[in-house]
């Protein structure tokens, strides 16, 4: 895989307001965690950051050169977004070496039309990353999976996935499922919860009712044998 190169650079301020400061103005600390030395704290650029994730993916290795020096390759470790603007907020990079295997995860693309949604089923994808092990050039952007020929009831699984060269996945090879087709939900199936709720409450209230009626029949059956035993005296 192709890497990408960002330009940074160190980060002299603290805080929570220089942090604002630095969003306000375009801007996105981070630090950068490496096993041979101190962790750095950092500053990206956002347009710069969203470019390259746009061009390589989140769990590609990117080429990262601090104030200009030598460039070191870097996995993006973990990112916070802003929950109200859904926008970066904070980056975490971990340096690696090239000569040394990693693991990560990869996304998994799902491709084809699947003769079971001819059929009437729905394809779903309960797997969509999957982990793996490589040296850092032998890393894909995605694995893609042809779904053309999966029926009503059949599953792709991971064990039925060729791994790229180089590449070892990591994760449980049987348990694994990639992409399903779910047979086609009957009318009674359609119904939401709250309907079969309402409908199970509405033969309670009916149950009840019918109990009531018969209570009362059954008292009122009480009162005029009692009324007769009154009258003979």
């Amino acid at each position: 895989m192709e890497r990408v190169k960002i330009e940074v650079r160190a980060r002299d301020g603290r805080g929570t307001k220089d942090a604002k400061a630095l969003r306000a103005d375009g801007h996105i600390p981070g630090v950068i965690y490496s096993a041979t030395s101190d962790t750095e704290a950092i500053v990206l650029n956002a347009r710069d950051l969203r470019h390259a994730l746009s061009g390589a993916g989140m769990h590609a290795v990117f080429d990262v050169s601090i104030d200009g020096k030598k460039t070191r390759p870097v996995l993006i470790k973990e990112f916070q977004l802003d929950p109200v603007r859904d926008r970066v907020i904070h980056v975490d990079l971990h340096e690696i070496r090239l000569d040394q295997k990693i693991n990560t995860s990869v996304v998994v693309h799902l491709e084809g039309h699947a003769e079971g949604v001819n059929m009437g089923g729905a394809l779903s994808q309960p797997t969509h990353e999957v982990h793996v092990e490589a040296l850092p050039a032998d890393l894909v952007e995605s694995i893609t999976v042809d779904v053309s020929a999966l029926e009503i009831g059949q599953s792709i699984r991971l064990s039925d996935v060729t791994a790229p060269n180089g590449i070892t996945f990591t994760d449980d090879l049987e348990g694994t499922i990639l992409a399903t087709i779910a047979a086609p939900v009957s009318e009674d199936e359609l119904k939401s919860e709250a309907e079969l709720e309402a409908e199970a409450e509405a033969e309670a209230e009916a149950a009840e009712g019918a109990e009531g009626a018969e209570g009362a029949e059954g008292e009122a059956g009480a009162d005029e044998g009692a009324a007769g035993d009154e009258t003979a005296e």
